[in-house]
């Protein structure tokens, strides 16, 4: 099996350049935002890390494809890297440090393809490498296939991390994004019998409950509409620090437009209450 160490090495040059044009922009009077079609703000920082760190993959990795949320897919092929450049728009425009560059390469050939349409979201990959890069908190969470998880500065200042081993909801902290989107989907009802049953309830939102995840400070965390992008860097660091990443439907992996994450020893009970429509 392949160590992707060297991948993941230039993860970490691709996001030390993200976090220096984002950072350079964060709580600047005159940065410039618009709405892109789905509604959703997008500033010039999201477009420049994006191009930023596509060039640099041009250079580094000519044979790799690229699929970013501001720019789409370029190139094809069994490795893909996967960027969102600003996770957390909405807290950047407002000046909120809860926000992250997400960078993760997937590889084809381990994920489920049955469904229709997943050949455009990567439903045939699977992340092998991910970096979580939040400069505005000064911390960074990473992870490559079989190598673990870790959290630090860099990668000579790390520390290794792993899930909690909370085994009952009722011990268990729970973070989610918003209630509104549960509502929409037809799945509130079951979202609010799990905050009922569970210790504490926190809406962090965004990449960060995933993070807090794989360090152990939370137990579990779901969002109801994600993209892959959202997703996949998210995915192998919760699972390299021992836990479980799936969709609402309990399929394994970044595929399903959703997402549950447990420490592992809750997930069944997660999905139990937020599999639930009505």
């Amino acid at each position: 099996m392949p160590d992707y160490l060297d991948d993941l090495r230039l993860a970490h040059v691709l996001a030390d350049a993200a976090d220096a044009a984002t950072m350079a922009r964060f709580k600047a009077l005159d940065l410039k935002v618009e709405t892109k079609p789905d509604m959703t703000p997008v500033s010039e920082a999201d477009k420049a890390a994006e191009e930023l760190i596509r060039g640099q993959l041009q250079r580094a990795r000519p044979r790799d494809a690229v699929l970013g949320e501001e720019y789409g897919v370029e190139g094809t092929g069994p490795r893909r890297w996967v960027v969102d450049p600003i996770d957390g728009t909405k807290n950047y425009v407002r000046g909120v440090p809860v926000w992250a560059t997400l960078i993760s390469l997937m590889e084809a050939g381990g994920g489920d393809t049955s469904r229709s349409g997943e050949a455009g979201n990567g439903g045939g990959y699977q992340p092998v490498v991910g970096v979580v890069s939040a400069p505005a908190l000064g911390r960074r969470w990473w992870a490559a296939k079989g190598h673990g998880a870790f959290a630090g500065r860099n990668l000579t200042s790390a520390t290794r991390i792993h899930v909690s081993r909370v085994g009952k909801l009722a011990d268990a902290s729970f973070a989610y994004s918003s209630l509104s989107g549960w509502e929409e989907r037809g799945r509130l009802d079951g979202f609010l019998d799990l905050t009922r049953q569970v210790w504490r309830t926190r809406a962090y939102g965004d990449f960060w409950p995933y993070m807090m995840l794989a360090e152990g400070s939370v137990d579990i965390c779901a969002e109801p509409e994600l993209s892959l992008w959202d997703m996949a860097a998210n995915a192998i660091v919760v699972t390299e620090a021992g836990g479980t990443f799936t969709g609402l439907d309990g399929r394994p992996g970044p595929h399903s437009g959703n997402a549950a994450a447990s420490n592992g020893l809750l997930h069944d009970e997660l999905l139990g209450y937020l599999g639930r429509r009505g």
